[in-house]
C-alpha cells in the first residue's frame, strides 16, 4: 500500500496559496484518476483507491501545515504502510516557480509542515516532491500564504500537472525512474 500526502491548509481563504501546493497536486491527481475525497478520519481528508497492482491512500491532512506529521502518522500506523512507500508533495520556496524536484530525503528546510512529519516519524528519510513557488522580498508568512499573480499560476500549473506524472511514473514503475525524468 502507498500513502500519497498533499500538504496544505484547510478552509477557503487557503485555496489556491502557495502554501496549499500539495493540496492542489493531490486534488489534480484524484480527478485524474475519477476520483474524491470521501472520507474523514486520522486528522484529514482521504480516498482509497488501486493504481496498477498497488493499494493507494491520497492524502490532505486538515490539522493546517504545522501539524500534519500527527495525521500522516496515523495512516501509517493504521494502515501499516512501510515509510518507504510515502511521497509528500508541498511547496517549496528554494525551488524555482514552475519547477519540481523530487527527493529521497532531506532536513525540513524552514518547511513547517515538514517539520512535523520530521517530528511525528523521528526520520528525515521519506520521499517527497516540491513544487516552486520561489523566493519572495517581502514578508515570508505573507507570500507563502498569498496567491500567485496570474504569470506565476500559468508555471506553477504546469508544474503541478508534473508532479502529478512523476508521482504516476514513481507508482507504476518507481521513485528513482520519476526523479530521472522530472530532476533535469
Amino acid at each position: 500500500m502507498y500513502l500519497i500526502v498533499g500538504l496544505g491548509n484547510p478552509g477557503k481563504e487557503y485555496e489556491n496559496t502557495r502554501h496549499n501546493m500539495g493540496f492542489d497536486v493531490v486534488n489534480k491527481l484524484a480527478d485524474s484518476l475519477g476520483l474524491v475525497f470521501d472520507k474523514k478520519d486520522f486528522k484529514g481528508e482521504y480516498v482509497k483507491t488501486r493504481y496498477f497492482d498497488n493499494e493507494m491512500i491520497i492524502l490532505k491532512p486538515m490539522t493546517y501545515m504545522n501539524l500534519s506529521g500527527d495525521s500522516i502518522i496515523q495512516v501509517l500506523n493504521f494502515y501499516k504502510i512501510p515509510l518507504e512507500n510515502m511521497i509528500v508533495i508541498y511547496d517549496d520556496m528554494d525551488t524555482p516557480v514552475g519547477k519540481i524536484k523530487l527527493k529521497l530525503k532531506g532536513s525540513s528546510g524552514g518547511h513547517n509542515g515538514l517539520k512535523s512529519i520530521i517530528k511525528n516519524l523521528n526520520t528525515e528519510e521519506f520521499k517527497r516532491i516540491k513544487v516552486g513557488i520561489g523566493h519572495s522580498q517581502y514578508n515570508v508568512i505573507d507570500y507563502v500564504l498569498s496567491k500567485p499573480s496570474k504569470e506565476e499560476k500559468e508555471a506553477i500549473e504546469e508544474a503541478q500537472d508534473n508532479a502529478v506524472k512523476a508521482i504516476k511514473i514513481a507508482l507504476k514503475e518507481n521513485f528513482d525512474k520519476a526523479m530521472n525524468q522530472f530532476n533535469k
